[in-house]
């Protein structure tokens, strides 16, 4: 490869990919995101392999499963020591860029705005973004004195105006800097949008008013009782079981300022003339359930969490259209290091895979089997009983628990929401001990042995910084 790929990589915070126009959402507007996807090779059975926001970054940037980084719960600190994307990327000649919510800093439950949680230093912290970083470890609030982010010192400053769209301002600001560098350059631009919260004063007033005769209701698997396995972010009061429609509609308009700002970047790279040169991705780190299956948030293996978009587009060097390709968040690092031309470069410790050679349609490329999942522990809290694991493959999912060992298995194809369980079901028994073998077999190879969370609390994190680099 004679000149070396510009990376965009943008992803949002909770999208799934159900509420994509594409996908099939007729209350979603993301005409931008459904232009793209028309232009882009379409991974459809890309998962978020844990589906929480801190575990995803620590894969999405190491390349290595959620029991290898430590990082089980939000709120804890990620160790400085491992390899990431952005090392690889300084030692090849990139200039990088990150933009947005980090969150594998903080080391306290809340205290979110204290610059000693919200300031990440220049050096090691950073693992590896030595370049413009304008970013804040937590919050989601989209306006005022608590939305902010930090430069190179613990100063907040403030953003003009509803954040995403200033953070999407701030990436293009870069992209016209890092063009003329004469370097290569990978920008990450993470939004913090549509997480929560959903209340009409954080949203965008005019994407809010977009959905004004929008009715929203509740989804086709929704249960009335919490799922006894949830944790109490997962768990839904009476008043925020009434409120679920009312939560959808700043959740869709959230979704659609994504949209807005997916167009300007692409639109960007194209008036910089950089669009052959430059690969861009978009992307989310885990979805939102909305009472589906007795739960709220994410934190689990059903299809509304870990389903999740995953657009790529490099000029015409990559086949456009849908590749059922099951990609996971550590096979992201790899597969893209490869495309740019880096393939020699990936760690020896990455436990994901590069399917490169998918992305470029080639015949004899290697397939996933699928894809493991993992859930380590309560969303924040040291908290026993929630741990699961599951496999996806690109037509099954098995998952158990580890408090029960209750088993679950569903045919996506057939049942897409997941309401009928097929574990006891003796027709499926051979095609799920086989996607059970399957999961045993990578949790093998990558050394997981399903611990409990106060297994890591114990032996691996003290005062929620993690000390140790590897599996045991």
């Amino acid at each position: 490869m004679s000149k070396k790929p510009n990376l965009v990589f943008m992803f949002a915070d909770q999208l799934r990919l159900a509420s994509m126009g594409y996908y099939g959402d007729k209350k979603a507007q993301t005409p931008n995101i459904d232009r793209l996807e028309g232009e882009s090779c379409d991974l459809i059975n890309a998962v978020s392999g844990h589906p929480v926001c801190a575990p995803y970054r620590a894969s999405l940037f190491t390349g290595k499963y959620t029991t290898s980084t430590g990082m089980v719960i939000n709120e804890i600190r990620i160790s400085p020591c491992h390899r990431t994307i952005a090392h690889v990327l300084d030692d090849n000649g990139y200039e990088t860029a990150y933009i947005g919510k980090w969150h594998l800093y903080a080391n306290e439950l809340g205290n979110h705005y204290d610059p000693k949680n919200s300031y990440i230093p220049k050096g090691p912290d950073r693992l590896g973004f030595d370049g413009y970083f304008a970013a804040y470890n937590f919050h989601h609030d989209n306006y005022g004195k608590c939305s902010y982010y930090h430069l190179d010192d613990p100063e907040k400053l403030s953003y003009d105006g509803f954040e995403p769209d200033c953070q999407t301002d701030m990436a293009i600001e870069q992209l016209k800097k890092l063009k003329n560098s004469g370097k290569p350059f990978a920008l990450f631009l993470s939004i913090g949008i549509p997480h929560d919260p959903w209340d009409e004063w954080n949203c965008d007033p005019e994407a809010y008013a977009r959905f004004g005769n929008t009715e929203f209701t509740l989804p086709e698997n929704y249960l009335p009782e919490n799922d006894k396995y949830a944790d109490n972010w997962a768990k839904l009061s009476k008043k925020e079981r009434e409120d679920l429609p009312y939560w959808m509609k700043g959740y869709y308009s959230m979704a659609a300022k994504v949209d807005d700002n997916v167009g300007k970047m692409e639109e960007a790279i194209k008036e910089l003339g950089i669009e052959e040169d430059t690969i861009f991705v978009f992307t989310s780190d885990h979805g939102e359930l909305f009472g589906a299956h007795g739960r709220r948030a994410k934190n689990i293996f059903y299809e509304e969490a870990v389903r999740v978009p995953f657009l790529i587009k490099w000029g015409d060097k990559l086949p456009v259209g849908k590749n059922d390709l099951c990609i996971n968040t550590v096979d992201i690092m790899p597969t893209l290091l490869s495309l740019m031309g880096m393939k020699e470069d990936i760690p020896l410790e990455v436990e994901g895979r590069d399917y490169s050679d998918s992305l470029l349609g080639k015949q004899d490329a290697a397939r996933p089997a699928g894809a493991l999942m993992m859930g380590t522990g309560a969303t924040a809290a040291w908290e026993d009983g929630h741990e699961w694991r599951a496999f996806r493959t690109e037509r099954y999912t098995y998952a158990t628990y580890l408090c029960d060992n209750k088993e679950l298995f569903f045919d996506n194809i057939q049942d897409p929401l997941q309401m009928n369980d097929l574990s006891k079901d003796p027709k499926y028994f051979d095609d799920m001990e086989m996607v059970k073998a399957l999961m045993k077999e990578e949790m093998e190879r990558v050394n997981d042995k399903f611990h409990p969370s106060s297994y890591y609390q114990k032996n691996w994190v003290e005062n929620r910084i993690i000390l140790k680099t590897k599996a045991d």
